[in-house]
């Protein structure tokens, strides 16, 4: 049996019934597509073989593939980066829908949650994430997990923080735990594509004032005078004094637009 390669960040889950409560939280039937990112010794390739009408699995580890087609015959293992791979492409879906999962490596999990919501996005996605990821992609306005991550997400997708999977049910154990995450894209997200990136330029750039209240950290951002700023704001029924972990992604997408219209452009 192939060792786990620290460089790949890989931690093997192997409880059947772990991997089959994650398995049924994609809720894939005979009808989907599947594409599972990482199925290391295929753990959670043998579920989803037996639930979906199709499975597609995406290895970058050259060790562990051979062993997967064996085992596998029905499903289609590529050998390749994830983050490198045409999903859409090799998911070859007649509707153009496909459904997401895997165990991601926790070193990019960004660049996947990233890759994952880019339109057109699968149907759903189901990710075992490590578990302060999972919260701070769960997380509501206000708390301490809340920022640049969760808007970004939220969004786009109607995010589930679904439950914790402990350490010590993967080999090797990490040093964290983990939990399942499921991120159902929102048929009209708060964001058009257009919009995505100077959106995303916006909030990143905020809550890197994010212990400053809002109508400083815009006055740095944005290089704008207090009173047209604090005219925006207004107009928004927004207070400069909140501090900007304070407002829901739909507020961010309103406070983007209204710098948008007054002018804004990405640096």
């Amino acid at each position: 049996m192939a060792r786990a390669k620290r460089r790949l960040g890989q931690h093997f889950l192997s409880d059947p019934k772990l991997l089959w409560r994650i398995a049924d939280a994609l809720e894939a039937g005979p009808a989907d597509t599947v594409l599972e990112i990482g199925p290391g010794r295929g753990g959670l390739t043998a579920p989803l073989s037996e639930m979906a009408g199709r499975v597609i699995a995406i290895e970058k580890d050259r060790d562990l593939v051979p062993d997967l087609r064996s085992r596998f015959p029905n499903i289609e293992v590529i050998e390749g980066d994830a983050l490198e791979v045409d999903w859409h492409g090799v998911a070859q879906s007649d509707d153009g829908r496909f459904l997401v999962t895997g165990n991601i490596p926790y070193n990019i999990t960004s660049p996947l949650l990233d890759k994952a919501l880019l339109p057109p996005p699968p149907s759903r996605i189901v990710f075992l994430v490590q578990k302060e990821v999972a919260e701070r992609v769960a997380a509501e306005p206000g708390t301490e997990a809340y920022g640049a991550l969760t808007i970004g997400i939220q969004a786009v997708a109607q995010v589930e923080r679904l439950f914790t999977v402990p350490a010590g049910a993967f080999k090797p154990a990490p040093k964290v735990d983990s939990a399942v995450l499921r991120l159902t894209p929102l048929d009209k997200p708060l964001v058009s594509d257009a919009e995505r990136q100077s959106f995303r330029v916006l909030v990143v750039g905020l809550f890197g004032f994010r212990r400053k209240q809002l109508l400083r950290g815009l006055r740095e951002f944005t290089g704008w005078t207090a009173d047209r700023l604090t005219q925006s704001l207004s107009s928004l029924g927004v207070a400069g004094t909140v501090r900007p972990e304070v407002l829901s992604p739909a507020e961010f997408v309103r406070l983007h637009r209204a710098l948008v219209d007054g002018g804004w452009t990405m640096r």
